[in-house]
């Protein structure tokens, strides 16, 4: 079974559509957990799926370096490998190469850099990129980007539009498999450079389209303004995947601007710093105030934490450093992300978008 995306309806305030892959089926606008090294933190594949997840999201450039690709590859694919039966979608590792290594040289061909893990010295071009990706046996794979910081000149953000629609290019080029593979736009705050950028994706032709070089310092309102923008520059038959950006206000917003795919390790890591995610907003369970509060964190969530457990006990775990606490509490972020995104795509299905909008920000004034 190839991939497919189909939309289902668009409306004035966002798209609801479904991604079909060989491992099944997932339903948009989604949330991808983060499992960078093969695994969603403190999670196992069962709780994943007992909370719903559709499709986790693997680092292309952590597994390369450990354990390597070809142990992977010899025992069976990364879905035999980390015990995950859904889609998976693998980044290139572009981000992490600029935001991980101390050394790194940008070429023409690719880029060279040093391990974070070791210091070794590695090389990685647009097609060995793909390459890996595939011999991984993911769902949906990205090309090699460059993704810039905040602020950038006009002219170095040019260059790295143009460079990185070469290696699109060239990346699809050496595809070989079934798997989609998507470009991922850049161009950093320039309009201009967003479009060029688009059209030079959309000539070589892609399965999907991420939207890259966000939320890197700029302001939020430009943020938002620019994946409005580039969503519509982007085809209405493709999905929109806003890559890195994570908190409830981002994936509501994002939505309400035409995206269809969202990842972050906000939900996961925040857990492992006690914070907890309710419509109400953030609780920072180590807070003294919960020293004997009975109730659970949210009353109106459903989850196994919030069935079973007080704001008390969880704030003695956390402080005690029990591993229970930081897998109750990731369990409990994560259905809170995957509920909210539900509950976007039922309002979204049965036009009542503009009410779930208005009562989303309205709870968080009432805490």
């Amino acid at each position: 079974m190839a991939f497919r995306f189909r939309l289902i309806k668009e409306t004035p305030w966002g798209r609801v559509g479904e991604i079909e892959t060989p491992h099944g089926k997932a339903q948009t606008p989604l949330f991808m957990p983060v499992g960078s090294h093969g695994s969603v933190k403190t999670l196992s594949p069962r709780d994943l799926e007992e909370l719903g997840v559709e499709v986790v999201l693997a680092n292309a450039y952590h597994l390369y370096l450990r354990p390597g690709v070809e142990v992977i590859e010899s025992l069976g694919g990364l879905h035999a490998f980390m015990g995950w039966r859904g889609p998976i979608l693998t980044d290139s590792g572009g981000y992490q190469i600029f935001s991980l290594c101390n050394f790194r040289e940008v070429l023409p061909e690719g880029v060279q850099f040093r391990s974070h893990l070791d210091g070794s010295l590695h090389f990685l071009t647009p097609e060995r990129v793909v390459q890996i990706q595939e011999a991984l046996g993911a769902d949906i794979i990205m090309s090699l980007d460059e993704c810039l910081p905040y602020p950038v000149e006009r002219q170095r953000a040019e260059a790295s539009v143009e460079l990185t629609t070469r290696w699109a290019k060239r990346g699809k080029a050496a595809r070989r498999g079934e798997a989609a593979l998507f470009g991922i736009v850049q161009g950093s705050v320039y309009k201009e450079l967003r479009r060029q950028s688009v059209e030079g994706l959309l000539e070589i032709g892609f399965d999907g389209y991420a939207i890259g070089g966000l939320s890197v310092g700029e302001e939020k309102a430009l943020t938002y303004e620019m994946v409005e923008y580039t969503c519509g520059l982007l085809p209405k038959d493709r999905p929109r995947y806003l890559m890195g950006m994570g908190t409830p206000e981002d994936l509501v917003e994002g939505v309400m601007r035409g995206v269809d795919m969202f990842d972050c390790v906000l939900p996961t890591r925040c857990a492992r710093t006690g914070e907890l995610f309710t419509p109400f907003g953030k609780m920072n369970i180590k807070n003294a105030r919960y020293s004997r509060d009975p109730s659970p964190i949210d009353p109106g969530c459903i989850c196994y934490t919030c069935r079973n457990f007080s704001r008390a006990y969880l704030r003695h775990l956390f402080l005690s450093r029990e591993l229970l606490a930081y897998w109750l509490n990731t369990v409990h972020n994560l259905h809170y992300y995957l509920e909210l995104m539900r509950e976007v795509r039922r309002a979204l299905a049965e036009d009542r978008f503009e009410d779930f909008y208005r009562r989303f920000y309205q709870r968080r004034t009432e805490a």
